[in-house]
């Protein structure tokens, strides 16, 4: 398996997680900023750093059955999202392969 180096990023504004500020996304990655999460707002990126991700499960969101895995920060092990896998309704296929990042969770990073 070996060893693991968290991935440091290069932004203006780098969202990293609340409980050890790894980074783990660029603020210009978002890609909407219209989504809930368990913790209130959340946002959808393109791309994130410095994660492992749980094992895809079904799970019915208010906006329709999604295949969705847990996302966790790889330092502290929180869980701070989670990655559409899949979409089954057409109009939610823009989703599969993106992640939510929860706002709550987040904290910027110098």
């Amino acid at each position: 398996m070996g060893l693991s180096y968290n991935v440091y990023l290069n932004s203006n504004r780098i969202y990293g997680c609340k409980s050890c500020k790894a980074h783990m996304a660029n603020h210009d990655d978002i890609l909407s900023r219209n989504f809930r999460g368990q913790h209130g707002k959340a946002y959808l990126f393109n791309s994130v750093v410095n994660i492992t991700q749980g094992e895809g499960v079904e799970r019915v969101m208010t906006t329709g059955k999604h295949v969705v895995r847990d996302i966790i920060c790889r330092q502290c092990r929180e869980t701070i999202g989670w990655k559409y896998d899949k979409a089954y309704e057409a109009s939610e296929k823009y989703k599969e392969g993106k992640y939510i990042l929860e706002a709550e969770l987040l904290c910027y990073v110098d």
